[in-house]
């Protein structure tokens, strides 16, 4: 069952988690941050408060306005990977980005994620830096291209030239490479996987 936090912002965040306690850590960090928060269960629920599930949705217009959607990835019923590609189906929350939580750092899974259009691929535990930095990010708005918001580029790992780490390697080895071995945007302190901006 869905719940909503009300604070003092107007940014409103999705949080989709079938763990009740890291879903309960997510919506505590984003109401230190001053969001509104909507938190569900699963992919299932989050299609049905979005109303993306062919039914009518129970909740307001107003409530529909959502900034941001970050989820966990491994969930029963319907992964955040499957989640993230109902959302950019839909042409009314298409352009919503789209936050992959996930305990594994594995770089196919990362990459199909990016490629799928996530704006980050997160490595729990969520911090509360991530969740400012995430929040700092939305309310700063990208520049307006041909009245959308900017694109950015789905493909990342192509971009990485590190030949010796394996396809599947822990965040304390990512974090100890060597900022000039990656993309700047994967050399932020928390290793977080995010899309960069297109030229």
């Amino acid at each position: 069952m869905a719940t909503v936090a009300e604070c003092s912002k107007e940014l409103h965040v999705l949080a989709v988690d079938d763990s009740y306690v890291d879903r309960k850590l997510i919506e505590r960090l984003l109401q230190i941050s001053s969001c509104k928060v909507t938190a569900v269960e699963s992919g299932k629920r989050a299609l049905q408060y979005l109303g993306l599930d062919g039914e009518q949705s129970n909740v307001g217009f107003d409530a529909l306005k959502v900034n941001l959607i970050i989820t966990d990835y491994t969930m029963p019923g319907m992964t955040g990977y499957e989640l993230l590609k109902k959302i950019k189906e839909s042409s009314v929350f298409r352009e919503v980005p789209v936050v992959i939580m996930s305990s594994e750092d594995v770089l196919p899974q990362i990459d199909s994620c990016l490629e799928e259009g996530a704006e980050e691929y997160i490595v729990k535990p969520v911090k509360l830096s991530d969740v400012k930095r995430l929040k700092d990010h939305i309310m700063r708005g990208e520049p307006q291209e041909n009245g959308k918001s900017g694109l950015l580029k789905r493909k990342i790992i192509d971009d990485i030239q590190v030949p010796s780490v394996p396809l599947s390697f822990s965040s304390s080895v990512a974090c100890d490479l060597e900022s000039s071995q990656l993309p700047s945007s994967l050399s932020s302190p928390n290793c977080a996987f995010k899309r960069p901006k297109l030229l």
